[in-house]
């Protein structure tokens, strides 16, 4: 029997992340912390975590370094997840998240700053990696050191091997994908993010607005784009096909992560070659879950398929 290849996710920039709930936070005094979580963070791990929990094989990669690098792969140990990192003299950073008063506050550091030399020993690695992958997520920002066109990189490799590849990220690195000839299979920007790319407002005739947009040369050869609405669901385009989703009103405990959640159930409903309403069901589903958990990355699998039923996907052209 043909093992399984597991679907690759990338984390350039990984972190642990630290959770502080409070019922609110004062300024210029001390605030005592009611409930602490640490994961190893990063954008790309929360999507292997959800890919974990789905029962789908992963294989997570990035750069890390240092005792906080230990501790995320102590942490991916733990769960018996799969790792193959590069090694850094410089440590892995910590972000924290703040949730109080009903809001969340985040403080995100940094980071290492690479060598040019570990850009091309990286990119090598990802190389190395990809006959063992069917799929690659890659997640994040860049680490400080690396080029603002280091993705388009890493997407040139995974085209030339016909491998998908879906592209979570914003800003220049962003830009400079959309910018070039090496395209990934999805992308998903937020409604704030897409706005900041296009240089146009949506706040009103949404639906229509966003049609055009997606439209636009800019996104040609794109074969998904996904994006994110928050609470009011999602609106998505597969090749010319445009969809709306719609979902329910729930009780967020932490938000933190839910976009990545969100990736690894479009993913996985890719490779599972399902229809497009399921595979933006499934995404969607995934990311109201890492919602409604205390924990980043996290989501409850026995209410998938009940939540699923809760998700309309609409066809608007």
């Amino acid at each position: 029997m043909t093992k399984t290849k597991p679907i690759l996710t990338v984390t350039m920039n990984p972190s642990v992340d630290i959770v502080y709930q409070l019922d609110s936070l004062k300024l210029a005094t001390t605030n005592r912390v009611t409930s602490v979580y640490k994961t190893a963070g990063g954008k790309g791990l929360n999507v292997s975590r959800v890919l974990h929990q789905l029962s789908c094989p992963v294989l997570a990669t990035g750069i890390i370094g240092g005792n906080l690098g230990e501790f995320v792969t102590q942490q991916l140990d733990a769960i018996h997840l799969a790792h193959d990192f590069l090694s850094t003299t410089y440590p892995t950073r910590n972000c924290l998240a703040i949730l109080h008063d009903g809001k969340q506050t985040e403080l995100l550091e940094p980071g290492p700053t690479l060598t040019a030399a570990e850009s091309v020993h990286f990119i090598q690695h990802f190389a190395n990696l990809l006959p063992k992958t069917q799929l690659v997520c890659i997640s994040g920002s860049l680490a400080q050191g690396l080029p603002s066109d280091y993705y388009v990189k890493c997407i040139q490799l995974c085209r030339e091997k016909n491998i998908p590849c879906l592209l979570d990220c914003a800003n220049e690195a962003l830009v400079k994908v959309l910018h070039s000839a090496a395209k990934p299979t999805l992308i998903k920007p937020n409604l704030s993010e897409l706005s900041q790319i296009v240089h146009q407002s949506f706040s009103e005739d949404l639906e229509k607005k966003l049609i055009d947009v997606l439209a636009k040369p800019l996104f040609a050869g794109i074969e998904w784009i996904v994006v994110s609405l928050g609470s009011e669901g999602a609106f998505a385009k597969h090749n010319d096909h445009f969809y709306r989703v719609y979902i329910p009103s729930i009780e967020v405990r932490n938000p933190v992560g839910s976009g990545d959640a969100t990736v690894a159930g479009l993913a996985y409903g890719l490779v599972q070659n399902l229809s497009d309403e399921k595979i933006l069901s499934l995404g969607n589903a995934c990311g109201i879950l890492n919602a409604q958990e205390n924990e980043t990355g996290k989501i409850n699998v026995q209410k998938l398929a009940a939540l699923r039923e809760q998700i309309q996907v609409m066809k608007i052209k």
